[in-house]
């Protein structure tokens, strides 16, 4: 791992640097860099070397601006109610245009299409390239790339301005709004490129770098957020009809089938707490992890830095210690998101320990959820787990300092990578996509698998009633009159209790159209809020037309007249 990821870095800052000043807007001087700006596509090492660019915008996005953008009903919140134009208001719905983390996410995605953009047109300009498959393979991890921009945009902002050319072939810098239908039938388009120009994961494969697996499982993701409900500019919050919504989850099981007639991607064989385990290690395994998106600093304060277990993960004192001495603690973190605690009673969980951990049951339960946090005590010279007795005070489990190599380059910052895809989730996409098409049995058995895996019971029509009725809250904006429904219901839970804090809960509340729902039910029921204080608020604040997405930066609105001043609906 850490060779590749010094490559990585390497390599990205000298890509980073060339593509920054090609696709400067209208730049016409020549880059202060070691290549000419017509050199770049005159090998393919050089070509390669641009694609570590369309990467490297990655780290910055995923480093911890995007951590709060997914909150919601399930697994966690920021703690804290103070304003501050960033991830409180993020979290708890009362962003604005001028929020500074939204603003800068916004130029991230926009940052990576033009590289994107930029860098396909130079590789496809090669001589040879018609015939040449390894040119060919490197656009198509570029088109995976451009198409993973391209879908944070549609998912966050709905019609935004779009164009699969550089400005250094269109200097039209300012566009229109463009339809979320033509934006995803690009990304379809290019994530077919991706899929077929891509080999296939190996033993030998990294999850860092893309492959035919990660533009397979990113097409299903992106064809069910298609399938399922979005705002509209108009207000409406509406969905394809059902004939599209049909082919789109036909186009998901034939995705499927590709995944097991290939048949390397698998759950981790470790099991779920270890696969876990290993993401804070930094251990690379390509099996379950499909795609992952790289952190590296070399000396935790340049590179792409990451803070996966700092800012999200328990609580971890700063060590009182001498600088001679990080190598032999942990690092601090400074764990500003909350679990909603009533998730824990959710799981399926039938013998516990001593301490509470889970004997006999669902083995995601305390990775997802952390009761203790780590404070620093003088007279031991070293960190203490306290156990928080107050559900207020439990956090995000799935990435720990404990689980960490000992030692630190900056008490803040770890090298710890974000899976962005992995084997589960696109063993519950296809469970949708047959459920939706009229195969529940296959559904159920898909939905099983991934509960099998954690050690909890299988839902059947025997056992849907305890595990559905009595473990969970009931669910009345979801009908559970049939077997479809039943399954729908049980597919709620299951993707809370198996993909919790990676990035999809929010969206998956809004394709099927009960986000606002979910945060009133969880809200109205958290033992966090009180007549007193209110520490989890999204179900209180969350406006149905106005919160499925966010604004459009105020800097962009008043830059760009081709939006005319109008803003996302109720902004």
């Amino acid at each position: 791992m850490k060779t590749y990821k010094t490559y990585l870095y390497v390599l990205g800052i000298l890509a980073g640097s060339l593509l920054n000043a090609s696709c400067s807007d209208l730049l016409t001087e020549e880059p202060n860099s070691y290549y000419q700006k017509k050199d770049i596509f005159e090998t393919k090492a050089k070509a390669a070397m641009a694609v570590v660019g369309v990467y490297e915008e990655l780290p910055t996005l995923y480093g911890y601006l995007d951590m709060a953008f997914p909150c919601s009903d399930d697994t966690y919140y920021v703690s804290g109610q103070t304003a501050d134009k960033g991830r409180r208001d993020i979290a708890h719905y009362k962003v604005t245009s001028s929020n500074t983390w939204v603003n800068s996410v916004w130029q991230g995605n926009y940052t990576g299409i033009e590289r994107a953009n930029y860098t396909v047109e130079g590789i496809e300009g090669m001589p040879g390239y018609a015939e040449d498959k390894d040119l060919q393979a490197l656009v198509a991890e570029v088109k995976f790339l451009r198409a993973l921009y391209a879908f944070n945009l549609v998912r966050y902002w709905g019609d935004v301005p779009f164009k699969t050319t550089s400005t250094n072939v269109d200097k039209n810098v300012f566009q229109p709004r463009c339809s979320r239908e033509i934006i995803y039938d690009q990304i379809v388009e290019d994530l077919n490129f991706a899929k077929t120009h891509l080999p296939w994961a190996n033993t030998s494969t990294t999850p860092e770098k893309v492959t035919q697996g990660a533009a397979r499982g990113l097409l299903m993701r992106v064809l069910l957020q298609r399938a399922g409900y979005s705002l509209q500019m108009d207000g409406s919050i509406t969905r394809p009809d059902d004939d599209k919504r049909k082919s789109y989850f036909e186009d998901v099981i034939k995705e499927w089938e590709a995944f097991n007639a290939n048949g390397y991607h698998d759950f981790y064989p470790g099991g779920y707490t270890e696969l876990f385990k290993g993401f804070s290690a930094g251990t690379l395994n390509s099996i379950e992890s499909i795609f992952e998106i790289a952190f590296y600093s070399p000396d935790g304060k340049t590179g792409a830095k990451g803070y996966w277990g700092t800012y999200i993960g328990p609580s971890v004192a700063h060590p009182g210690i001498s600088v001679t001495e990080v190598n032999q603690f942990m690092g601090r973190a400074n764990a500003m998101f909350r679990v909603v605690p009533e998730w824990k009673g959710f799981f399926d969980v039938q013998e516990e320990d001593a301490d509470g951990n889970v004997i006999t049951g669902d083995e995601r339960r305390d990775v997802m959820v952390c009761t203790y946090k780590y404070t620093w005590d003088k007279e031991l010279y070293n960190h203490k787990k306290v156990i928080n007795k107050n559900g207020k005070d439990w956090y995000p489990g799935k990435w720990r300092r404990e689980w960490m190599p000992i030692g630190y380059k900056d008490p803040n910052v770890t090298d710890v990578n974000l899976c962005y895809l992995r084997y589960a989730d696109v063993v519950l996409m296809a469970a949708e996509a047959y459920n939706e098409t009229g195969d529940t049995p296959e559904a159920w058995k898909l939905l099983n698998s991934v509960r099998k895996r954690s050690g909890a019971r299988e839902i059947t029509t025997e056992t849907y009633t305890e595990l559905m009725k009595e473990k969970v809250y009931k669910l009345r904006f979801i009908s559970d009159g049939d077997d479809a429904g039943k399954f729908r219901t049980a597919l709620y839970w299951e993707r809370g209790f198996e993909l919790a804090f990676e990035g999809q809960r929010k969206y998956d509340l809004i394709r099927w159209g009960v986000i606002k729902e979910a945060l009133a039910l969880f809200g109205s029921r958290s033992e966090v809020n009180t007549s007193t204080t209110t520490a989890y608020p999204a179900g209180d604040n969350f406006q149905k037309g106005k919160h499925e997405l966010f604004p459009i930066p105020l800097d962009e609105l008043q830059l760009n007249p081709m939006f005319e001043s109008k803003n996302n609906p109720n902004y």
